[in-house]
């Protein structure tokens, strides 16, 4: 298995690659800076690629077996977020022409403002991603509307709520399809919080079953 990562020096996407060398793969790391990359080994080709070039992409694509990107892109109230709808373009339409049709991408719980039935903590968790990063729930929002246009790419969004940057777990998951995980709505707020090494994990496992193929998946874990 051959795989490309995109934000390869973000903090989920560093779980990410190490997960994915421990499991014997092949991994390319496209990055702005490949410098920022710490990690050396010889199943790691770390490349420099603009995420939204298609023309800069294709050539760090080709040969590969899927696309995992954990992009993420920074609040601006003032102005937007438009890097999750902007990287995705490029990312598709350079997997298109070279042959790559599995991308597996990682936004949020809630990007859907609206989703209906939620009570008690899962509500007030909700209005405190609402009021806090909206700008970013709003593009992602329109990258998975996008990606549900697409009919040649087997793409797969995986939702976590809140992300705490710690190794992976052996935690059993909860999914939901959907835009959050209804079993988890009694926890307390605190728990609404995934390890950004578990996200990786189920990034990982997803490709490895093949599984939620053109379909988002909400995630917590026990």
């Amino acid at each position: 298995m051959r795989i490309a990562v995109l934000g390869a020096t973000g903090q989920t996407g560093q779980y990410l690659v190490k997960q994915a060398i421990q499991k014997g793969y092949g991994v390319t790391a496209v990055v702005r800076n490949p410098g920022k990359v710490l990690v050396r080994h010889e199943r790691l080709k770390v490349v420099k690629g603009d995420v939204f070039s298609k023309d800069s992409l294709k050539p760090h694509l080709e040969g590969h077996d899927a696309v995992i990107s954990c992009l993420g892109f920074p609040i601006s109230p003032l102005f937007g977020v438009t890097g999750y709808t902007k990287s995705m373009r490029a990312v598709v339409c350079a997997a298109q022409e070279v042959g790559v049709n599995r991308v597996i991408t990682m936004t949020s719980w809630y990007t859907d403002s609206k989703p209906k039935s939620l009570t008690g903590t899962a509500a007030v968790f909700r209005l405190f991603l609402l009021t806090t990063i909206q700008s970013v729930l709003s593009n992602m929002y329109e990258m998975e509307h996008y990606l549900k246009q697409v009919n040649n790419i087997d793409w797969t969004v995986v939702r976590p709520p809140g992300l705490r940057n710690e190794p992976a777990t052996a935690k059993e998951f909860l999914t939901h399809e959907g835009y959050f995980v209804p079993d988890s709505s009694g926890l307390p707020i605190g728990r609404h919080a995934v390890a950004r090494g578990d996200v990786a994990r189920f990034m990982l496992s997803v490709l490895d079953s093949n599984s939620w193929i053109k379909g988002g998946v909400a995630i917590t874990t026990k």
